[in-house]
């Protein structure tokens, strides 16, 4: 089976599809690799394509007015992103970036604007995914204006947690590796504070943290001191 299709088939956006229809749209993608730190798209280039993450990591950005970087979201193998294209054909505000090496798949968003008229499944499962994505960014934006930095760094440990996290012995293990100017990028604070906060944690046996590595350790209680619940995660 070529690579393009096996990534297409096995996405849940595209399991109602029959052999012509993923054929078809096999035929008019493209696959692309992307070195670690290399941009996958600009702000300002045509928003002409969606692409699917065959492998890899990838983060999408943006740039606040004194020039900062924040990170919107982390994409994984088998998720889209720059999915906006489809309702949209002009200009990019966002950018992506690859984290690792990385290879996409890029569809042309006119094929999926056909797809979503033609097929009710599709357009439902991608109508679900853009939300839950613009969920996560709505409530990371409320947390950053309302919640003090300790309760943002939590907010966002416990968000990590659910969409990366591996459960044993120790706790849950976050799978992505973050630097802690990445963290602070992604919660709008600055590196120096992420570190204090986040030995506070530690010497509170809330998390362990190492280079690059965060285990929640108390991941309920943690949970608690923020009002919501803790990650459902299998072990």
């Amino acid at each position: 089976m070529p690579q393009q299709i096996w990534h297409l088939k096995n996405n849940e956006l595209f399991t109602k599809l029959n052999p012509d229809q993923l054929a078809h749209l096999e035929s008019r993608c493209r696959s692309r690799s992307f070195a670690a730190h290399s941009p996958v798209y600009l702000p300002s280039q045509s928003a002409d394509s969606v692409f699917l993450l065959a492998s890899g990591l990838v983060k999408v950005c943006n740039l606040t007015n004194d020039g900062k970087q924040s990170i919107l979201a982390f994409v994984e193998p088998g998720e889209l992103f720059g999915e906006l294209a489809i309702f949209e054909s002009e200009q990019r505000d966002e950018y992506v970036e690859a984290v690792e090496k990385s290879t996409v798949v890029m569809i042309p968003a006119s094929e999926l604007q056909e797809l979503m008229a033609a097929n009710h499944d599709v357009s439902i499962a991608l109508t679900k995914m853009i939300g839950l994505r613009r969920h996560r960014v709505e409530r990371r934006l409320k947390n950053l204006l309302f919640l003090s930095n300790r309760d943002r760094l939590v907010h966002l440990l416990l968000d990590l947690a659910e969409q990366f996290g591996i459960c044993d012995s120790e706790g849950i293990h976050l799978r992505i590796k973050l630097a802690h100017q990445e963290i602070a990028n992604l919660m709008g604070s600055t590196r120096e504070t992420v570190t204090i906060l986040l030995g506070q944690l530690k010497s509170e046996g809330m998390v362990d943290v190492g280079r690059q590595r965060i285990v929640l350790i108390q991941a309920e209680q943690l949970a608690i001191s923020v009002h919501r619940k803790a990650p459902s995660l299998n072990s």
